[in-house]
């Protein structure tokens, strides 16, 4: 075995991918063979670090210095400074990281501090393509142990003592579900991952199976011992070519193992695992319609009863969890219930990963004990708001979720607070909006993708879907009434009590949350036929002010639609019905002389 004093780990998650990460990776091997270091400095390619704002990240330990916003072309600098002379690079480290004269430890930093990870305790730490790290991280130990030391009853039992929910929106307990299954006389039983992640700004269950795909394999091979399932399969979509790539490495490698397949361990224990590509359709998150697409189907929710625990995948009782509560599962097998059960609150133990995202300073991926505020999460973690703006709502559960306003902000995450609230835990998805989102607009948004997502298997889903959305576009195109407002709540909570399955049941919750919070902006739309925040085109007006106007042209010249006219030298005046609202004129004017009304 090789000893290195040096060890670099580079961001190979989608984000610090797609800026670069691959071309730092090449760059750092070639300059360590130049420095003739390969036997000394190791370079590692791993999964997410979380501070996905800052990449390409690059952390060199021991040293433990974290480097933000990498580029290829700063290698050299690097290796020779840090590498060779033993000085760390300042101007590229996170800002945050430097005190004074020393480096601060990473769980000291303002965005990792109040973090505990758990599902993501990998992620960023190895390379999720070398069983080999994974096995010295304690990886298969928890498989091992239920195999040689605890029956199935045994493993059910530690899973409902741990109160672990599922991580993917309903917050079922998990070793309920297992034990519905392992109460099924058949001997055909499946356990699947949904890894259909479909939420507009969510990148939980992807993170997890770019930087630790083998936590999934053990764990779904633990609860297939636990219910009496030999076969899993994991349904992930398409557009995760990374995470699906390394998937398939890690299942490849976890046979050649002997750690799935026939007699793992030499225990008698058969399980295998596949993978099944979907094509992108948001419905197909649901457990029901997962699995007909799984089947070779149309994806599309069945009615339940009965539940896939005692007829699922083709008939045979089958047992659904996403990556993250799969992500949850072999560190309660190894470290017990009663620790997991000590996190978080009564009612929602552990802790919950969210992708942070929207108007936030920092902006990645987060892992936090259950009964954190919203406000700790947003403001100490995610570091508040840009440009000094006021908050203004946060969204939690994606398109089926709900806006949770300034004045909740203390309220503790959990299931049932959000609930309360009008909100859901949902998936993971946080979005954070400030002063100049419109929520009407929000509201629009959501339902115009949850439009387009519906399967068009029931009525209330297929048409409700397309009035609300219609109603919303009415609005924010200063065409609204007072009895469109009415016809709206009406219609949402129509939808809600009559759709077939949990996208339909949810999908109104933008519009109930917006209307209940945020009413006086609907009516500003409506009756003032102004746009509070000036986001909706229909309702907003460019124009120039006569005053500050110098006749210099730049607005016109800029003006994609030539709606901008004049003298040289004199003001000038924008056409209102060519106006697109585009907001050009304003960026380019440099005199200010263009306000949006």
């Amino acid at each position: 075995m090789a000893f290195y004093r040096s060890q670099v780990l580079v961001c190979g998650g989608t984000g610090c991918t797609s800026s670069g990460s691959n071309d730092i990776l090449h760059a750092f091997k070639k300059e360590i063979s130049k420095h003739g270091l390969e036997n000394e400095i190791e370079i590692v390619r791993t999964g997410c670090f979380g501070l996905c704002e800052l990449g390409p990240v690059v952390i060199v330990y021991p040293e433990g210095a974290f480097y933000s916003r990498v580029k290829a072309e700063d290698i050299p600098e690097l290796v020779e400074e840090h590498l060779v002379k033993g000085r760390v690079l300042k101007r590229l480290v996170y800002h945050e990281a430097i005190e004074e004269d020393r480096v601060k430890s990473l769980n000291n930093v303002d965005f990792y501090k109040k973090q505990l990870r758990i599902a993501l305790n990998n992620c960023g730490v190895i390379d999720p393509e070398n069983i080999d790290e994974y096995l010295a991280s304690d990886g298969y130990k928890g498989l091992e142990k239920v195999l040689t030391q605890m029956t199935p009853k045994d493993v059910i039992d530690t899973m409902k003592k741990s109160g672990l929910r599922g991580r993917g929106g309903g917050g079922f307990p998990t070793g309920l579900k297992w034990e519905f299954a392992a109460n099924q006389n058949n001997e055909q039983k499946y356990i699947v991952c949904n890894a259909d992640e479909g939420d507009p700004g969510a990148f939980m269950d992807r993170s997890v199976l770019e930087g630790d795909p083998h936590v999934i394999i053990e764990a779904m091979a633990i609860g297939g011992y636990a219910i009496g399932a030999n076969e899993g399969y994991i349904y992930i979509r398409a557009e995760y070519p990374i995470a699906v790539h390394r998937l398939e490495i890690a299942i490849n490698q976890a046979r050649e193992y002997g750690l799935l397949g026939k007699d793992i361990l030499g225990t008698g224990f058969d399980f295998n695992i596949f993978v099944r590509l979907g094509a992108g359709a948001f419905v197909c998150g649901e457990e029901t319609a997962l699995m007909q697409s799984i089947e070779g189907k149309r994806g599309m929710p069945t009615p339940k009863p009965p539940f896939p625990a005692v007829s699922g995948l083709w008939g045979k009782p089958t047992v659904i969890n996403n990556v993250e509560t799969y992500a949850n599962i072999p560190q309660i097998i190894l470290k017990g219930a009663e620790w997991f059960s000590s996190i978080g609150t009564e009612k929602s133990k552990g802790t919950k990963v969210f992708a942070l995202g929207g108007k936030i300073t920092n902006t990645g991926l987060v892992e936090v004990p259950m009964g954190i505020t919203l406000r700790e999460v947003i403001y100490e973690i995610g570091g508040g708001i840009p440009n000094n703006k006021k908050f203004k709502a946060v969204q939690t559960g994606g398109p089926s979720g709900g806006c949770i306003t300034a004045e909740n902000l203390d309220a503790h995450i959990d299931y049932d607070t959000l609930v309360s609230l009008g909100s859901m835990m949902g998936s993971g998805g946080m979005i954070v909006m400030d002063e100049d989102n419109c929520m009407v607009d929000v509201a629009r948004f959501y339902l115009d993708f949850i439009k387009d997502e519906s399967c068009g298997k029931c009525t209330p889903c297929r048409v409700g879907t397309k009035r609300l959305l219609e109603i919303l576009q009415k609005i924010c195109a200063g065409k609204g009434t007072m009895e469109d407002l009415d016809k709206l709540e009406a219609l949402a909570y129509q939808i809600k009590s009559a759709s077939l399955c949990g996208l339909g049941q949810t999908a109104p919750n933008p519009v109930i949350s917006t209307l209940k919070y945020f009413r006086d902006e609907y009516i500003a739309h409506v009756v003032d036929k102004k746009c509070p925040a000036g986001v909706c085109k229909g309702l907003t007006k460019y124009t120039i002010m006569v005053d500050k106007c110098k006749g210099c042209s730049i607005c016109a010249k800029n003006c994609p639609v030539s709606a901008i006219s004049g003298k040289v030298k004199e003001p000038f005046n924008i056409d209102q019905d060519k106006c697109i609202k585009c907001g050009l004129c304003i960026g380019k004017c440099p005199f200010k002389a263009i306000i949006k009304k």
